[in-house]
């Protein structure tokens, strides 16, 4: 029995852990298992969503047609990232990382069983709840991987290698169960699934709490108990206040779905050009540091182009294999849905072969702008490898051979290892002292960015040809890649010393 003082636990995991883990600290196990179940609760519904959107009602869809259903999926992921904003600084000044993370996770696993009642109605309440949950989960666990090790631990980017494996392990096989339960049994038993997932996250991450660092009842920066009373009276309030606001705007017939997929777009337009200005004019950024940030736009954009293309792969790309591609391999016949499974598998297998090619490279590797410019136009190539078998075909009629979607997929999740790994290191590195709290949620405003854009870009989705769709949208990603590579002179003058 523990014998700290009531209401308290220690902040550090016992001793004995440090190298329990594949020599990392046995905490990162827990947070991995959380990870590969939320991942797979989360991109297993997703693979799913698109499709459960656009089947026909007498088969338990909502039957919309294409482009809106890829547009509302988009702006449920413009909704998550757009809170996750909020996330981290609930975690930060109320809720404590360990308590955000498990009120996160309890929220998202109460959405996904909710999604699992075959009523319209409950499908909106569970995107909600999934929405909110997210936003208080994502953020927070990466930074308790981080908390795990001391700033000079040398294990600390192989905890992170091994962290971001079990995220794509997740994300390779929650579509292959949500998908066959959603093709043999039902769009309403594949996000059973997923919630059954994230309830088994759970169980594993509380029984391993007290592996976990830094797991304090308090936040880490709380605040002052008035100014907390009443930051909390004014969530509260105005939770409820938006939600009263909403439900009479609909009822009066003004808050459409498109209108609120609409002001979502706008809301992830105006937030990070906000952010950039607050942190331009502030007094705490110095002229040094402001010099810096003037690169990193260059780089939130590009992250924005790359997103673009990447979460269609849970959207458009979903449409177009269940439309148009065949469903067999060898003769092995599988459910669209299990497409999407493809992006997280290449990720685990090409993850630690670019990891030991820029170690060999060493310091002969890629500027960081310059991988992040390879990463984008390897998904705009992803687009546009799409027209080749689809040009001269419409309608339903044809079906292109499975290939066609893993080779894209196979670019797009290469771009996304390149990408992703290089624009998060750059985030943490070029954001100003003052803001360096909060660098997270400006890697979170450029994916919402992404997904509000592609909100309103989606819904031409069956209203042009799939040629001129992806063509048009690839040959925009690759030049933004191009234009990227060519401003890398000034880029890798002004990032310095970021390499």
């Amino acid at each position: 029995m523990s014998h700290a003082p009531a209401g308290t636990e220690p902040a550090q995991p016992p001793p004995g852990d440090d190298h329990a883990f594949f020599g990392q600290p046995r905490g990162l196990m827990t947070l991995s298992g959380l990870e590969v179940w939320e991942r797979f609760s989360f991109l297993g519904m997703q693979a799913i969503l698109v499709l459960f959107f656009a089947d026909k009602v007498s088969s338990d869809g909502l039957g919309m047609d294409p482009g809106t259903a890829a547009s509302v999926s988009a702006a449920y992921g413009t909704l998550v990232y757009l809170v996750s904003v909020a996330g981290g600084w609930l975690a930060d000044r109320i809720l404590g990382s360990y308590r955000a993370v498990l009120y996160g996770g309890i929220l998202i696993a109460c959405g996904h069983y909710a999604m699992a009642v075959p009523t319209a109605t409950m499908t909106w309440v569970g995107l909600g709840l999934i929405s909110a949950g997210t936003g208080l989960l994502k953020p927070n666990v990466a930074s308790m991987v981080g908390k795990l090790y001391r700033t000079e631990d040398q294990r600390r980017d192989a905890g992170f290698a091994l962290y971001y494996m079990g995220i794509n392990i997740g994300a390779f096989a929650g579509p292959l169960v949500t998908g066959w339960l959603g093709d043999h049994a039902g769009w309403h038993w594949g996000f059973s699934a997923a919630a059954f997932g994230m309830t088994l996250g759970l169980i594993q991450y509380v029984a391993g709490r007290r592996h976990l660092a830094g797991r304090k009842h308090t936040a880490e920066y709380a605040l002052a108990p008035g100014p907390m009373r009443r930051a909390v009276l004014m969530i509260v309030g105005g939770i409820v206040v938006a939600a009263l606001v909403a439900t009479a705007l609909a009822l009066a017939g003004w808050l459409t779905m498109d209108r609120f997929v609409d002001l979502l777009t706008l809301v992830s337009v105006i937030a990070p050009v906000v952010y950039f200005a607050v942190m331009f004019r502030s007094p705490r950024v110095t002229p040094e540091e402001r010099g810096r940030l003037r690169p990193y736009v260059v780089l939130f954009l590009a992250s924005v182009v790359f997103n673009f293309i990447l979460f269609q792969a849970y959207s458009t790309m979903m449409l177009l294999a269940s439309t148009n591609a065949r469903t067999e391999i060898f003769g092995f016949h599988f459910p669209a849905s299990w497409y999407a499974s493809a992006l997280g598998a290449f990720e685990v297998a090409l993850a630690p072969v670019v990891a030991a090619v820029w170690v060999r490279m060493g310091p002969r590797q890629p500027h960081v702008s310059n991988k992040i410019a390879i990463g984008v136009i390897l998904g705009g190539l992803s687009f546009l490898l799409m027209v080749i078998p689809t040009s001269g075909h419409s309608g339903e009629t044809y079906r292109m051979a499975a290939w066609w979607i893993v080779g894209s997929y196979l670019l797009l999740g290469l771009g996304d290892i390149l990408l992703e790994t290089s624009g998060m290191s750059a985030t943490t590195k070029l954001a100003p002292q003052a803001f360096a709290s909060q660098t997270m949620a400006l890697w979170f405003l450029s994916l919402a960015l992404a997904n509000g854009i592609q909100a309103q870009i989606v819904k031409l989705y069956g209203e042009v040809s799939n040629p001129a769709y992806f063509g048009v949208n690839g040959a925009i990603a690759v030049a933004a890649g191009v234009a990227v590579i060519a401003a890398a002179p000034w880029l890798k003058r002004t990032m310095h010393p970021v390499h």
